[in-house]
C-alpha cells in the first residue's frame, strides 16, 4: 500500500522541491554562511533556504494552518491544525560533509501528530506516516524490530552539549545502558533519523533528552503507526514538558524505562 493522501502528497512535494537545495548547497559546504545559535548549536545559509521553500510550499497548499518551524518560530493560523517543521535535522552532519541528516515535518490536529515525513535527500529515503494507516519506507510497509532482548539491541541517543544542565545525568544514563548492551550505542547526530530507524527495524530503541518538538514530531507517528512505542522517561505522553523521549520497539521499552527511571 502506498500512502497517497492529500497532506501527505503536499508533505512530500514540499520535502521534494526544498530537498534540491540541500543536495546542491551540501556539495559546496564551505561556501556557506554558518552562525551560532548557542554552544554546539549551529545554524547555516541553507537551514533558512530550505526552511522558507517549506513554508511557502506547505503555506500554498494550505493556507490556513498554522506552523512551528525550528528557526522561523511559531506563524500562527488555524488553531486546529499546525505544521512541525526541522527544516534540516542534523545540521552539524550537514557542515561537516557526513551524509546523515533530513528534513522533519509533522502535522498536528489539534495537538496530536496525525501524519509525519523524515526525508533523507542523500540517500532518497522518505519515511511517510498518517494515522490509522501506517508508517513506509519508499513505500514500503515499515515494522519496528523483534528483538525482545535489551542485550541484544542496537541503541541510539543523541547528546548531551557541553552546557546542558543535564549533562552528567545524561553520561551516567550512556554508562547504564552501555553496561546492558553487547552492541556499542550509537550515536548518529540526527534525531529525527534516529527515530525513523526504530521505525524502520534498523535499530531498537532510541533515548534522549534536551529535545525540541520539531526534532521528533514526525518520529513519534512513525513509530507508533510502525507498532512501537514513544514515551518520556516517566511513562507519559508529555515529551516537550519533561524534555525526555523514549522510543523503542515495544518488547525493549519495560528494559529501557527501567534504567531511566
Amino acid at each position: 500500500m502506498k500512502l497517497a493522501s492529500a497532506n501527505i502528497n503536499v508533505m512530500v512535494k514540499a520535502c521534494r522541491k526544498a530537498s534540491k537545495i540541500l543536495i546542491r548547497d551540501f556539495g559546496e559546504i564551505e561556501k556557506l554562511q554558518v552562525s551560532v545559535k548557542g554552544p554546539g548549536d549551529f545554524v547555516s545559509t541553507a537551514d533558512k533556504k530550505v526552511e522558507k521553500i517549506l513554508i511557502e510550499e506547505l503555506g500554498k497548499a494550505r493556507p490556513s494552518y498554522s506552523i512551528l518551524s525550528e528557526e522561523a518560530g511559531e506563524i500562527k493560523n488555524d488553531k486546529e491544525f499546525r505544521w512541525i517543521i526541522d527544516p534540516i535535522d542534523g545540521t552539524s552532519n550537514f557542515l561537516h560533509g557526513i551524509p546523515h541528516f533530513g528534513i522533519s515535518i509533522g502535522l498536528e490536529q489539534n495537538n496530536e501528530i496525525i501524519c509525519g515525513i523524515v526525508f533523507d535527500p542523500i540517500k532518497d529515503e522518505v519515511f511517510l506516516a498518517e494515522k490509522g494507516n501506517g508508517s513506509y519506507l519508499n513505500n514500503q510497509r515499515m515494522r519496528v524490530s523483534a528483538r525482545s532482548k535489551l542485550k541484544n539491541c542496537i541503541i541510539f541517543t543523541g547528546g548531551p552539549k557541553s552546557e546542558s544542565k543535564d549533562k552528567d545525568i545524561a553520561i551516567e544514563e550512556y554508562k547504564k545502558f552501555s553496561s546492558k548492551v553487547f552492541i556499542p550505542i550509537r550515536k548518529m547526530g540526527s534525531a529525527s533519523l534516529d527515530m525513523a530507524y526504530v521505525a524502520a527495524g534498523r535499530c531498537d530503541g532510541f533515548w534522549q533528552r534536551n529535545l525540541n518538538y520539531w526534532d521528533i514530531a514526525a518520529g513519534i507517528i512513525l513509530i507508533k503507526e510502525a507498532g512501537g512505542f514513544v514515551t518520556d522517561f516517566k511513562g507519559e505522553n508529555r515529551y516537550i514538558e519533561n524534555k525526555t523521549v523514549l522510543a523503542t520497539n515495544s518488547r525493549i521499552y519495560e528494559e529501557m524505562i527501567e534504567i531511566l527511571k
